[in-house]
């Protein structure tokens, strides 16, 4: 189902980034977050491919929590299509704010000794038929590898991610700032599950001037990694939030199954086929496949508030304003 020809869509990907930095746009090139990671890493590659390298600003723009591997990635990547980069260590914009003092207050809340040392993560219950609502959980692990799980009040969890959100909206800033200096467009890079699911931050990486590859499925994504050469190190590497300062995979932290099947079933959702019948292709539970859609159904609403432009009073003004 979800098989392209990798080859073709990456001309018309590219001649589409043209026609809209260039001519839509009116900027002289690109600047693109680049976290290591398989999207990202492929914007990088579709934008030099679409431009030319000299014409790209890859960001590496770590936290104290993010793991050295991301920037290592980040950095192979921007080698590997000869383009150049600034790393900007994010974590004093972050302390100057008060994020980290204000995570380890929230933290202290539910473990009282949580102190220097200290790692934590978020997680969510995977899709069961008898769970069908999202259940959110904190893993913290002390300075001896011991790790304790507690389940999180809705207010808690909104606490917690609000201010790592913060990374996010900081990031989007500095790209923002220098695609001013220089004249550039940012590129946004959410996938197609990510921006139809709500995957990310609202004025964070949901930002940006054009969106190179939002309409690919993540499957489809790692088709044209491998198509342009994208480091295996990178397609190898497992899909991460990079977020918290424990490891933390995508599935764990959001779409609440593997990343292949989430993909097969949002595909279902948007071409408008059966759970039944994507249970059947997939050799999975149809109970299992019911209780997913309706939990993508559930995002894909959320969601819209997250894509939605500013409100306005006039209606003309919403287009202007977005």
């Amino acid at each position: 189902m979800l098989r392209i020809d990798p080859a073709a869509e990456t001309d018309k990907i590219c001649q589409t980034i043209r026609t809209q930095v260039s001519s839509v746009l009116g900027k002289r090139g690109v600047v693109v977050a680049m976290s290591g990671g398989i999207d990202s890493s492929v914007c990088a590659a579709l934008c030099a491919r679409a431009l030319g390298p000299d014409r790209i600003l890859g960001l590496i723009l770590p936290d104290q929590n993010s793991s050295c591997e991301s920037a290592q990635l980040a950095k192979l990547v921007a080698e590997s299509l000869h383009v150049s980069t600034q790393t900007i260590d994010i974590s004093p914009v972050l302390s100057a704010v008060g994020m980290y003092e204000q995570y380890d207050t929230v933290m202290r809340g539910q473990i009282p000794e949580y102190s220097t040392g200290w790692s934590s993560k978020l997680t969510i219950e995977p899709i069961a038929p008898d769970r069908p609502y999202s259940i959110f959980y904190l893993v913290v692990q002390d300075p001896q590898g011991a790790s304790r799980k507690i389940r999180l009040k809705v207010e808690d969890y909104l606490s917690v991610v609000s201010l790592v959100n913060y990374k996010q909206r900081v990031r989007m800033m500095l790209c923002y700032h220098h695609a001013d200096r220089l004249n550039r467009a940012v590129a946004s890079t959410p996938n197609r599950l990510e921006h139809d699911l709500g995957f990310f931050v609202k004025l964070g990486d949901g930002g940006g001037d054009f969106k190179p590859i939002a309409h690919l499925y993540k499957s489809q994504v790692y088709q044209i990694a491998q198509f342009l050469g994208v480091p295996r190190e990178v397609i190898d590497r497992r899909p991460t939030t990079d977020t918290y300062s424990l490891p933390q995979g995508q599935d764990e932290f959001y779409f609440r199954a593997d990343l292949q099947t989430v993909d097969c079933c949002l595909y279902g959702m948007n071409h408008g086929f059966a759970p039944d019948e994507i249970a059947q292709s997939l050799g999975k539970d149809p109970h299992f496949i019911k209780a997913l859609f309706d939990d993508l159904d559930r995002k894909r609403k959320a969601a819209s508030y997250l894509l939605s432009p500013p409100l306005a009073v006039e209606p003309g003004m919403a287009r202007v304003a977005s």
